[in-house]
């Protein structure tokens, strides 16, 4: 399998320190994080909390009128926690932003480019709105998804934060 994807050609051409790590993805996981983490926290010596998820999110506010096009956001966070929705409004800081929900799965696939568990913060399709919890500034690296299941990518997150033009905040529950 090819370690070539959007994401790892967009890690390449920043010029950004990055590692990639390989990992049989069970077919049959219920969460691809949880999968990620059972894979590589031992085999790598890192925390689980250093292993992060990427949540498409669907935005919407109060003037959001029938038939307007959808808006989306991504939120990196780690596999362990849970994702507070509000958080995530406060942080994109956008007043027309008033409520964020998970993206229904085709739409996240469609808007990203990336298949469920294998959705990168980096490469997708359409350039979106980020937000990386702060505890990702905890550690020298972490890891996310390569843009496909079975495919991390280890960088700072410093990098993470430049490629994707990300806010970094306080966004889980």
């Amino acid at each position: 399998m090819s370690a070539m994807t959007p994401a790892v050609a967009a890690a390449r051409r920043a010029g950004v320190e990055h590692r990639i790590h390989r990992y049989r993805a069970d077919p049959r996981a219920r969460s691809y994080g949880d999968d990620a983490v059972d894979h590589l926290a031992d085999t790598l010596g890192v925390d689980a909390a250093q292993i992060f998820k990427t949540l498409v999110l669907s935005l919407s506010g109060g003037g959001d009128a029938a038939g307007s096009r959808a808006r989306f956001a991504v939120a990196v966070l780690p596999v362990p926690r849970r994702l507070s929705p509000r958080a995530v409004v406060a942080a994109l800081s956008d007043p027309s932003v008033t409520r964020a929900a998970l993206a229904e799965p085709a739409a996240a696939q469609r808007v990203t480019g990336y298949v469920l568990g294998g959705v990168s913060p980096l490469g997708q399709r359409t350039a979106l709105p980020t937000v990386i919890d702060a505890s990702a500034l905890a550690w020298p690296t972490m890891l996310c998804s390569a843009g496909r299941r079975g495919l991390e990518i280890e960088l700072a997150p410093a990098d993470l934060r430049l490629l994707t033009d990300a806010v970094v905040a306080d966004i889980c529950s």
